[in-house]
């Protein structure tokens, strides 16, 4: 993917430079991994006593992978790359502690798949982010880089945090409610959740299995295309541009009347603007099925597998927990069996509808976020409107296109069918093209 047509600005330091970018200044001999890591640990040691994104950074460590990139040949399109790692992902040569007291020190013999696969293709693993305890609703102590009064929403904090604030290009986040969209349209970045299951998931600590899915956050979407050419196990190529401006349909979703006023206008403003371009868009309803979809993935589905996933912590370490986690596991073992076949049920359903809507768009304008990032940090935000799309395993992307009242960001959401991801990434190109603004992106120097 990197080649000498792409954009790099002159007088950017490496950290502020894109994946694409960094890769291509290094394959073209103008810079080094060594100076790409360097420059990213300089701005994590500049704002982290604000920001606190990273949990596990050692830096000669990261130092040590940069130098020897350097002194070895070319390892794949990612040569240099410093990536930040939710801690959920294993990692063989740094722990990975759950955010959770039980797991201070924890060192896994190897690497989850897609961090040794990230290896494989050249990238410099910086370390590892913070996460709500074991990906769940108990945040850490990150602030939101654009006002440290905020949340960055959760659960993938510091991988959002440290993306924005420009210490990383891209980090790995998982998905099980709204933990990868949501911190990034609090945190004004590109948030991508894939279509259930394309990245593996060994190595990864599990929340509810069924919906579980790993994803990306990073300050451009020709980023994430070659992150997952990456983890797709494929050669990256050139982005895909729609051949025609694109049919998008815009779901309100039945959460409309919960969203602020910066929520409905983000939606209704990109609505408006993409149709002045020359997009199809047109508003439509979904079968009364898909309402309360959230509250059905959370209760019936995430409670009772996340019961199931945490038995041997609930039976031995439990006064380990956090009220917040040892609320969720409770009514975990409150649902029924029969309560969790039929949400099982209720999701397949939805998901058999959703082919018909494809037929008509390709790809759907839905709300991401009720608001901007709410102020404190005790909690990390409500996240419905994302976990609509998780449990119905389609792939879904925010875009860091509005700001709120207090000017912190605002995204909007686009969904596509399930498999379809590639339609999305040119879908989401041409939404960017028309109506984002570079400017917008990350956090501003401070």
């Amino acid at each position: 993917m990197a080649s000498p047509q792409v954009a790099i600005p002159a007088t950017a330091a490496l950290n502020e430079l894109s994946a694409v970018q960094i890769a291509t200044k290094i394959a073209r001999g103008e810079t080094t991994c060594e100076a790409v890591t360097r420059d990213c640990i300089a701005r994590i040691a500049a704002r982290e006593g604000v920001v606190k994104a990273w949990v596990n950074l050692d830096q000669k460590h990261a130092l040590d992978q940069a130098r020897a990139l350097d002194l070895g040949p070319r390892r794949g399109p990612l040569h240099g790359v410093p990536i930040g790692i939710k801690d959920t992902i294993d990692t063989f040569d740094m722990p990975t502690e759950m955010g959770s007291p039980i797991y201070r020190g924890n060192r896994p013999r190897s690497d989850a798949s897609c961090v040794a696969l990230l290896r494989r293709a050249g990238a410099v693993i910086l370390g590892k982010t913070a996460t709500c305890e074991f990906a769940g609703s108990a945040p850490p102590a990150t602030a939101n880089p654009h006002n440290a009064a905020h949340t960055p929403g959760g659960s993938s904090s510091g991988s959002a945090a440290a993306v924005a604030d420009h210490m990383v290009p891209a980090a790995l986040g998982t998905q099980t409610g709204g933990s990868i969209l949501r911190p990034s349209s609090f945190c004004g970045v590109f948030g991508y959740k894939p279509t259930y299951n394309t990245i593996n998931t060994m190595g990864t600590w599990p929340a509810a299995d069924s919906i579980d899915t790993i994803g990306w956050l990073a300050r451009s979407i020709e980023d994430i295309e070659m992150l997952m050419a990456v983890l797709r196990m494929q050669e990256p190529q050139r982005p895909r541009q729609p051949g025609s401006p694109p049919r998008i349909g815009v779901w309100r979703t039945d959460l409309w009347n919960t969203a602020q006023p910066e929520t409905k206008m983000a939606v209704e403003d990109a609505a408006k603007r993409l149709a002045n371009a020359g997009a199809t868009v047109r508003e439509f309803d979904l079968p009364d099925a898909f309402n309360g979809l959230h509250v059905v993935a959370r209760s019936a589905i995430g409670f009772y597998e996340r019961a199931a996933c945490m038995a041997f912590v609930w039976d031995n370490k439990r006064e380990m927990l956090s009220p917040q986690m040892q609320r969720y596991i409770e009514n975990g073992h409150k649902i029924s069996r029969d309560e969790y076949v039929a949400g099982l049920h209720r999701l397949d359903q939805c998901r058999g509808l959703l082919s018909e809507v494809f037929d008509e768009f390709d790809v759907l304008l839905a709300p991401c976020v009720p608001g901007e990032a709410p102020k404190g940090l005790e909690a990390t935000g409500d996240p419905g409107m994302q976990a609509i799309w998780t449990a119905l395993h389609t792939p879904t992307m925010t875009l860091p296109t509005h700001r709120g009242p207090n000017d912190l960001p605002v995204g909007i959401q686009l969904v596509a069918q399930r498999y379809e991801d590639d339609r999305l990434f040119a879908c989401a190109r041409w939404v960017w093209q028309t109506i984002g603004m570079p400017e917008m992106v990350g956090c501003r120097s401070q």
